[in-house]
């Protein structure tokens, strides 16, 4: 097990992103000489706008048809929380390194394990209707 500080972009932590297939996921964004140390041991380094990231994900359910555990998440206390993560949010992450060997070839990745929140940007934070003009919540008509 390791852990790995930088900033979060598409967490699915507390509920899987099913798009495809169920998985608990995280891209994480990370300097420059992390990426490469992760690129020189094999692993995929995405580069994003933000910079390189690696991605560090669970599947919802293993090669069995059971179901897996989501991550665990924390707040910077390691107190446990339930919330969204936004894009840029600060983030530690808990991993372990896997790989096998099988009829369809050789796989390694890395398995999400839990993620503490340093300082959360939350998911789809946005303005309320009006906010921008001055429009207090009170005077918004009411149907």
């Amino acid at each position: 097990m390791a852990v790995i500080e930088g900033t979060a972009y598409w967490a699915s932590v507390s509920s899987p992103n099913v798009k495809f297939e169920p998985v608990y996921t995280i891209n994480l964004v990370v300097d420059d000489s992390i990426a490469q140390q992760f690129a020189g041991k094999g692993y995929k380094v995405k580069q994003l706008e933000a910079g390189p990231s690696i991605v560090i994900k669970r599947k919802a359910i293993n090669k069995d048809g059971k179901k897996n555990s989501a991550p665990k998440l924390v707040d910077s206390s390691k107190e446990p929380i339930d919330v969204l993560i936004g894009n840029g949010s600060r983030v530690r992450v808990q991993y372990s390194e896997w790989e096998t060997t099988n009829n369809y070839g050789h796989f390694k990745g890395l398995d999400l394990q839990a993620v503490q929140v340093l300082d959360l940007v939350p998911y789809g934070d946005r303005v309320e209707d009006g906010e921008e003009l001055g429009i207090k919540p009170e005077e918004k008509d009411e149907f």
